[in-house]
């Protein structure tokens, strides 16, 4: 199934219980605009590569878009335009006045050197910086950039606009960024993490967590999530599932993969180390944190999930008919435009601060992450209760009433 497909199940069974009609379906559902653009670019060698790059902008109706920029060979324009849906959904959810947008390049960051990436980048912009600003449509990092690429995008297109360090967030500190952006979204996982366990009723230490996936998400959702006594007893990247029952030894996994020349977990070896797929089927775990690509788990392995509950760190991981099986086995499932929406939220506090030229300290960042994402998770929480609907079906249903309701008063145009 296709990433636009997955995102548009969700949707229509969203929309089929607000009784949406066809034409205001179709008005929220497809993208405003679609961009595909040629990024070229000289190679450190003097020869010339040539990449695709896309920038999909979904939705304006409650603020300028918002959405990443994400560097990986399988990017494509499907994907694009279903992660700019998620985007404007996600946004929707815990309330922040934006739109939805998604862009990135067909290329993977780690055949680039530091140089050829830089000028990846400023290629890209200048393609694209007619189209994006600080009141209409706000990139951020994604799987395959960071804070550097972020740096370069906001230089390049100031050489077009003039200064205007709100035009992009996940910036260094240095370069106007935010305090704690860069754990935001594994933060927030964890925060959610600990208020679904406690609704549930639930324990911390009798709650066995494995995380798939070791980057920037899946790292600080670990480091949080140990800190708040939740055993870990298994993450995983590619090099490997690496499993403790009796809960793994996180700070000295941190050490080691700060340490890796690939930031990997490869090498750790005191604990078992397992299939990287292992982590999915472990049936020692409570909750299953699947934090890296989307689409991992399927209607034909869904059924060899032991885990109760599942926190979707990662954009659709889950594709439709596994998402049904487990929501019928009684699984519980944290749909992702909740519980990965700790980067968006912080990213919106730098957007803030940029416009206000004025800097929070991390205790006030973390502060007001907290608040914002459980005020959502307590929003989606009682209306799941009330109508009696997963927490997906409420998250779409609380998203897309938002969103119509914006563009009702604006009146559609």
């Amino acid at each position: 199934m296709k990433a636009f497909d997955a995102t548009r199940v969700f949707f229509d069974a969203a929309a089929e219980r607000l009784d949406l009609e066809p034409s205001v379906r179709e008005m929220l559902l497809m993208p405003l605009r679609e961009l595909q653009v040629q990024v070229s670019f000289e190679r450190d060698n003097g020869e010339w590569a040539t990449y695709v790059g896309y920038r999909v902008q979904h939705n304006k109706s409650r603020g300028p878009m918002k959405g990443g920029l994400r560097y990986h060979p399988d990017v494509d324009l499907d994907e694009v335009r279903a992660l700019a849906s998620l985007m404007t959904w996600k946004t929707a959810v815990v309330d922040l006045p934006y739109g939805g947008a998604k862009g990135g390049i067909g290329v993977d960051p780690k055949t680039l050197s530091t140089r050829e990436l830089e000028r990846l980048t400023r290629a890209f912009v200048d393609q694209i910086h007619d189209i994006v600003g600080p009141d209409t449509d706000i990139p951020a990092p994604d799987m395959g950039t960071d804070h550097r690429v972020m740096a370069w995008f906001r230089n390049q297109w100031e050489k077009y606009h003039g200064f205007n360090p709100s035009v992009i967030t996940g910036k260094p500190v240095e370069e106007y960024g935010a305090r704690g952006r860069e754990e935001a979204t594994g933060r927030g996982v964890g925060t959610l993490t600990t208020r679904l366990i406690k609704r549930l009723g639930r324990q911390a230490s009798d709650s066995k967590v494995a995380i798939q996936g070791f980057g920037n998400v899946g790292s600080h959702a670990a480091k949080f999530l140990h800190e708040a006594q939740f055993p870990i007893v298994a993450v995983a990247d590619v090099s490997g599932t690496y499993f403790d029952a009796d809960g793994l030894n996180i700070p000295d996994l941190l050490r080691h993969t700060l340490n890796h020349p690939r930031r990997s977990l490869e090498g750790y070896d005191k604990c078992e180390v397992m299939p990287a797929e292992s982590v999915l089927w472990l049936e020692e775990i409570d909750i299953l944190i699947p934090a890296a690509l989307g689409h991992v788990i399927n209607g034909e392995n869904c059924d060899a999930v032991s885990a109760t509950v599942i926190i979707e760190a990662a954009n659709e991981p889950l594709l439709p008919l596994a998402d049904q099986r487990l929501t019928e086995r009684g699984v519980t499932i944290l749909p992702d435009i909740l519980a990965n929406a700790g980067g968006v939220t912080v990213s919106y506090f730098e957007w803030v601060q940029n416009r206000q030229h004025y800097r929070w300290t991390l205790d006030r960042v973390r502060q007001e992450l907290e608040k914002t994402l459980s005020d959502a998770f307590e929003q989606v929480w009682q209306l799941s209760q009330q109508q009696k609907l997963s927490l997906r079906a409420a998250a779409y249903t609380l998203a897309i009433t938002r969103v119509r309701r914006a563009a009702e008063l604006a009146g559609w145009s």
